[in-house]
């Protein structure tokens, strides 16, 4: 595996529809595929709008099958095409009544290789999620791909502290949180919790956030989409907060094991103290 990664994410506007979302995100990652990138990962839900700011049925019609349905086959051609690692987040349909907010990892070859199921869903004003979505149950994988090994958290799940653990303990060193958050007191929490998610685990963090105003509801979605090594720090600057931007950085995966031995947090964890965090 290479010690050097050019990883590639994308904030994007809303464009009215699923055909055009999903050709503006083919062109963002031929774009970065043009500039070096190995690696790119798309927002939460990529190729609809952010629907759960409303409950109505009619959004159900955003769900299609996780591998099978036509997103997330295009995309495996592409990544094959490209030779990219895609990790592709997308609303899952597998069955009447279960349906996921799901995404799916695809290594450079094309092949699929699976998919994170978003375990922790948020319903307030805003954030209807589990009118639309059942809780994760595919727990926390972490994928062998060309260019390392990668997991996926997802949005709401970025303040619970135990999934990033288990990403970390199961031998994530990239892991991509697409997600739709909008301006207000997360916004600060934006650029306090991934950093320090990064620092605890000790891997890096690609931290995608949606941008615009989309047509359900009025949340103002701030970009500012980043990457932050396992010290904690940007690499490169954060992404607009009002504009859509490719974002294409060179992430040191030779910093993880640097950063292992001095901060030697795996080794002086206490896991045999810990059981009763597990209870309710």
């Amino acid at each position: 595996m290479p010690d050097i990664v050019r990883a590639a994410l994308v904030q994007a506007k809303w464009t009215g529809d699923t055909g055009s979302m999903v050709d503006a995100h083919e062109q963002h990652a031929r774009e970065a595929a043009a500039r070096g990138a190995r690696i790119i990962g798309f927002q939460e839900v990529f190729n609809a709008p952010y629907f759960c700011q409303v409950q109505e049925d009619q959004h159900h019609r955003w769900a299609e099958a996780v591998p099978d349905g036509p997103t997330v086959q295009r995309m495996c051609a592409l990544a094959r095409e490209l030779s990219m690692v895609i990790v592709v987040p997308v609303f899952e349909s597998d069955g009447p009544g279960f349906a996921y907010n799901t995404a799916a990892v695809i290594d450079a070859d094309g092949t699929y290789l699976g998919k994170y199921r978003k375990h922790h869903l948020p319903h307030l004003p805003g954030f209807w999620e589990k009118y639309y979505f059942r809780p994760g149950n595919l727990g926390w994988p972490v994928f062998d791909t060309a260019v390392g090994r990668v997991g996926v958290y997802i949005c709401y799940d970025r303040h619970f502290p135990e999934g990033w653990r288990a990403l970390g303990l199961a031998g994530a060193q990239i892991v991509y949180n697409p997600s739709a958050t909008s301006r207000g007191l997360s916004s600060y929490l934006w650029k306090l919790e991934q950093p320090a998610a990064a620092v605890a685990n000790e891997y890096f963090i690609a931290a995608i956030n949606r941008v615009g105003v989309e047509e359900y509801g009025d949340n103002d979605f701030y970009g500012t989409s980043y990457f932050v090594d396992p010290y904690g720090r940007f690499v490169g600057e954060p992404a607009s907060d009002t504009d859509e931007e490719l974002v294409v950085r060179d992430l040191d995966l030779g910093l993880i094991d640097e950063v292992r031995r001095t901060w030697a947090f795996y080794r002086d964890r206490r896991p045999d103290a810990y059981d009763p965090l597990t209870r309710p």
